[in-house]
């Protein structure tokens, strides 16, 4: 599949935050979903080397097969096509996504070898610094396979999910997302993860920037400048309709460090970056769901589908997520 294909216009995001244990992948299945629901093809690409995503949405013996076969030419997971670049044979393969039982919803299969994509990627970016096309090549491949699902299934938005990290993998991820989404749980790591994600990000785009001044001018490359579309503080207590004492503390916290740590950085590069506007900022936050959370994890389901709870904890759920939804879809106009 050629490299120099002209990009396609679907949306790009991740839920980001290299803190494991936030709920990244909970909240990604279930805000594509609210998207899926508004009429959006979305593609959910799966890229931790874990598989948490797809193990989550496919059956057991599904992702078996998937997994035991994606060394093939015709195999059906992210590593299948992207393998060529990886070992240095040719260039990205096809890969045909899985269509799920959510209605607009696809997957794109992660695998425990990106694991493998990830090492070669610190090569490939010394070798942009070089201007050698094979470290151009190499770094645009997964942007250049999501390029090729988007133009065939017609989607509208991509959601990437990403490993608890902020290795080379996540790098060109997040250069190649129009925008990104920071979840944030109520505790002192979520605190200390921000100002990381803050430099690092900046450090990220700055080393682009420089790289897409000496690459070829009609070469297809990353965008390189993700904008915060906002954050979602999450996993809190509720007692009677308002934020539990233990928490509510903490949202103040949280706030703070998106202003210092993440607005602030990302404003000096580019004030298009991120809102100065903590209200436009927060894009809702999500409640500890419990039981239905766990089902969502379990069914491979949204929350508002599980076959737990109460109707009422569905339709909150529902609400909530919606909720984000259209806010993405407001920011991202």
């Amino acid at each position: 599949m050629p490299q120099n294909s002209k990009r396609h216009n679907a949306l790009r995001f991740a839920i980001f935050n290299h803190k494991g244990g936030v709920g990244k992948t909970t909240l990604t299945v279930n805000v594509a979903a609210a998207l899926a629901s508004l009429g959006k093809r979305v593609l959910l690409v799966d890229t931790d080397p874990q598989c948490n995503l797809s193990s989550c949405l496919l059956e057991e013996s599904v992702l078996d097969d998937l997994l035991a076969n994606s060394d093939l030419t015709n195999g059906g997971t992210i590593w299948s096509a992207i393998k060529p670049v990886a070992e240095g044979l040719g260039e990205v393969g096809e890969l045909e996504p899985v269509e799920l039982s959510i209605e607009n919803l696809f997957l794109a299969c992660g695998d425990i070898r990106l694991s493998e994509f990830e090492e070669e990627l610190t090569g490939f970016w010394s070798e942009c610094l070089q201007r050698k096309m094979r470290g151009l090549r190499g770094t645009m491949a997964l942007s250049s396979l999501v390029n090729q699902i988007c133009t065939d299934q017609q989607i509208d938005i991509v959601f990437y999910d990403c490993g608890p990290n902020i290795g080379p993998l996540n790098r060109v991820i997040l250069l190649d997302c129009d925008g990104f989404i920071v979840p944030a749980a109520c505790d002192q790591f979520s605190l200390r993860a921000l100002r990381t994600m803050g430099s690092t990000l900046t450090s990220w785009i700055s080393q682009w920037s420089l790289i897409s001044k000496l690459a070829p001018e009609d070469m297809y490359l990353l965008p390189g400048l993700p904008r915060m579309l906002g954050y979602i503080p999450q996993r809190f207590k509720v007692y009677r309709g308002v934020v539990s004492q233990a928490f509510a503390g903490y949202l103040a916290k949280i706030e703070r460090r998106i202003v210092s740590d993440l607005i602030t950085p990302l404003r000096k590069i580019d004030s298009k970056l991120a809102s100065s506007s903590l209200e436009v900022n927060k894009l809702g936050q999500i409640k500890d769901f419990g039981t239905i959370a766990n089902a969502s994890q379990v069914q491979g389901v949204p929350m508002s589908e599980v076959d737990a709870g109460t109707p009422e904890q569905r339709a909150d759920a529902r609400r909530a997520f919606h909720q984000i939804a259209k806010k993405i879809l407001e920011r991202s106009k």
